[in-house]
């Protein structure tokens, strides 16, 4: 019903900042693009630059943070859009927010933007809950009987009530990303971006908000843009998707394959890894890391599947103790568990070593480790988030979205219903 008209047109956006300086440059960088400007010819700037590549050392003074970005969007669609860190995700969502202006190329929107990009988006700190509400609604061209006839519910959404005449500086950061949501989705704007801030609310609120995006595309035919590196969510949520690398539109279509596709180019082979050369290795005089990785038999590392945490290094020392400790985190910062190896004296070599997680025990999500390496009970080296992978979901139940509770979920053997009494039974 929805699913005719484009409501966002985004043609060969570019995005290009100058490393190391606040603003575009020098005085005299501005005047050759005003009189380039006024002859009518290109940016002399523009052909110029590294792409994003973070990796990797800019040897240029310009870099790119998005380059010739086109896409189309639908009314009523719900667009993934993922990618790595420092992709250009959110450089994309602040121009099509009107934050930041694209370097070159243009824009074109039908309808009311509304935008979360990050805690405490266009709220005045000094000004309560239910003043922020209205200044809001304001920008968006609401009228205060508007306003007034939504408040109810988008206080109740929220849920702070108790706290709605209190100053948003009062505020912690889960309330305002909470009222800060409810404000951008009951104020009915056409076209509502969201990006990775709903992972600072709770797991009951993240669902909350998840099932009213779905009802507001669904049912009222609002589009809407939302970044997330959490593919549970993205998969549930959105019916098509962009993947951006390093500033570039890399793929886009149909959400599962965009995420399948995703997933298989952060994986190869079974192998999440990070890899050294000696020269670069992290470490110190005596250890020194070649590889840490994530080792998995198929496609994908989901809920389901036995992997092994692999860490690799080098001892340059013969007769060297140690024993090495890994620290699993998940992505609230929690250690899930520590496993460690025996102490060994060691020879003078290139070692690997393995730690198993079986099959049905982690819950999905985001994870990291570090590797600690210990000699006679003294901490030698501690390669703090030496890797990180994600564990994917593997259930089909409808209308679930968000994670199960726990730092861990094993699967037990299934419990039976065993009558022990039939008495008051008719």
């Amino acid at each position: 019903m929805y699913m005719s008209e484009t409501v966002v047109k985004i043609e060969d956006i570019s995005k290009q900042y100058r490393l190391g300086v606040i603003g575009t440059g020098t005085i005299s960088h501005d005047l050759n693009r005003w009189w380039h400007l006024v002859r009518g010819k290109k940016d002399p700037y523009s052909q110029i630059g590294d792409i994003n590549e973070q990796s990797q050392q800019s040897t240029a003074k310009y870099v790119w943070a998005l380059k010739n970005i086109s896409f189309n969007v639908k009314q009523g669609d719900i667009v993934g859009i993922i990618g790595k860190n420092g992709a250009g995700k959110s450089t994309l969502l602040k121009i099509l927010s009107r934050v930041t202006a694209p370097t070159t190329g243009t824009i074109k929107a039908k309808g009311r933007i509304a935008s979360l990009l990050e805690v405490g988006t266009g709220f005045h700190p000094e000004l309560t809950g239910r003043e922020n509400i209205y200044m809001n609604g304001s920008i968006m061209g609401m009228t205060k009987s508007e306003i007034t006839a939504r408040l109810d519910e988008i206080i109740d959404f929220a849920g702070v009530e108790k706290y709605i005449d209190t100053p948003i500086k009062r505020y912690s950061s889960g309330m305002v990303v909470r009222l800060g949501f409810a404000v951008a989705a009951h104020l009915e704007p056409e076209i509502l971006i969201v990006d990775e801030v709903l992972a600072v609310g709770d797991a009951e609120f993240q669902r909350k908000a998840i099932g009213k995006m779905q009802d507001v595309s669904s049912r009222e035919g609002r589009t809407i843009l939302f970044v997330s590196h959490n593919m549970t969510a993205v998969k549930n949520l959105c019916n098509t998707g962009i993947i951006l690398s390093n500033g570039s539109l890399a793929y886009s279509g149909e959400i599962n394959d965009i995420v399948d596709t995703y997933l298989a180019e952060e994986t190869t082979k079974g192998i999440i890894n990070n890899e050294w050369k000696y020269a670069d290795a992290p470490g110190l005089e005596k250890i020194k890391v070649k590889s840490a990785y994530v080792r998995y038999r198929g496609d994908k590392l989901t809920t389901k599947t036995p992997f092994d945490i692999v860490t690799e290094f080098w001892c340059e020392e013969d007769g060297f103790p140690v024993n090495v400790s890994m620290h699993l985190y998940d992505e609230n910062n929690i250690c899930v568990f520590n496993i460690s190896t025996p102490k060994k004296i060691l020879e003078k070599g290139l070692y690997r070593v393995e730690f198993h997680i079986p099959a049905n025990l982690m819950n999905d999500g985001m994870y990291y480790v570090n590797n600690m390496f210990v000699t006679d009970s003294q901490c030698y080296f501690n390669h703090q988030k030496a890797h990180s992978f994600e564990i994917l979901e593997d259930r089909n139940v409808s209308g679930w979205h968000g994670k199960w509770r726990g730092v861990i979920r094993p699967t037990f053997i299934e419990n039976e219903y065993n009558l022990i009494d039939n008495i008051g039974c008719s």
